[in-house]
């Protein structure tokens, strides 16, 4: 793993309806992630929070809420992102909702010839103006980054696509609308539902996941969406799904992902302070952020 870690703050709420997941980014500092990180012998560089311009009274841009905002504000990230990588260190993202993934993924596609993603999360993030039930961008990040949508927010960085659908791997997905559906299917997307975590147990699911991208990808990221954890252990988040992966599920999975030392960068999103008890989520995202990052109790 890149011994370089540049943290990039994106308090970004206007991705969907539910105010306060633009403190997600501050959360997570206070659970302690600099220190945790520097635990590991890291070198942290705190780049603190990009500016995300104040939603105006637009009417809605074909039916996809804050859509100027949204774009510029990932933008902005991709920029971030783009220079980070450029100076060889690794970025980390914290969110924030999960739209930041297009600013993200902007930037860091274009270092890769083959990016490969591992989305983290209980839906598929695959929705576009014409699929989504509620013009909410949070849920279309996966499918913009396929070059799906609109223009806007699929031409940032100035290119498209920034992944193949065949590189992605989605794991805890357990609440897909129907025309995410059939986009996964179109698409051949590999997707590991919570029936397939269930059946297969975690050491499978991420063993092949592992073996999948290592065999096709040179970059790897990891989005990894605070709802893919059952709300019992993350119940700081804007859209919960019960019957979700659980919080030791979830360090076995981080701490695969060190061993097998594929991950390039990474981002942590939807940590929503007002839903949570007493920060717990963003506790636990930085307990993940520790074993994706070769902490271990022995």
């Amino acid at each position: 793993m890149n011994r370089q870690i540049s943290l990039i703050g994106v308090p970004m709420d206007l991705g969907q309806n539910r105010r306060g997941v633009d403190m997600g980014p501050s959360a997570i500092r206070y659970a302690g992630v600099v220190e945790r990180l520097k635990k590991l012998n890291y070198a942290i560089e705190d780049l603190g929070d990009i500016e995300i311009p104040n939603p105006g009274k637009r009417p809605e841009d074909k039916g996809l809420k804050n859509l100027h905002e949204v774009s510029e504000g990932n933008i902005r990230l991709t920029e971030i992102v783009d220079e980070t990588v450029e100076k060889g260190h690794f970025p980390l993202v914290l969110g924030g909702d999960h739209s930041i993934a297009i600013g993200s993924l902007a930037g860091i596609a274009k270092h890769a010839e083959s990016l490969g993603v591992i989305w983290y999360d209980a839906h598929g993030d695959l929705n576009t103006g014409e699929t989504s039930p509620s013009g909410n961008i949070h849920g279309m990040p996966l499918a913009v980054s396929l070059g799906l949508g609109d223009e806007k927010l699929t031409q940032i960085g100035h290119y498209a696509p920034k992944i193949r659908p065949e590189n992605i791997v989605i794991v805890g997905a357990r609440s897909l609308d129907d025309g995410e559906k059939e986009l996964i299917k179109e698409k051949g997307i590999n997707v590991y539902t919570m029936h397939e975590v269930d059946r297969l147990g975690m050491t499978k699911v991420m063993n092949d996941t592992i073996q999948y991208l290592k065999d096709r990808t040179d970059h790897v990221h990891l989005s990894l969406d605070l709802d893919g954890l059952d709300p019992q252990d993350a119940p700081g988040v804007g859209t919960p799904v019960v019957g979700g992966l659980s919080f030791r599920e979830s360090h076995l999975a981080m701490e695969m992902l060190a061993e097998a030392d594929i991950i390039t960068s990474a981002e942590f999103v939807e940590v929503n302070p007002i839903l949570d008890e007493k920060n717990k989520t963003a506790s636990v995202a930085v307990d993940l952020m520790g074993s994706l990052f070769g902490e271990k109790l022995l």
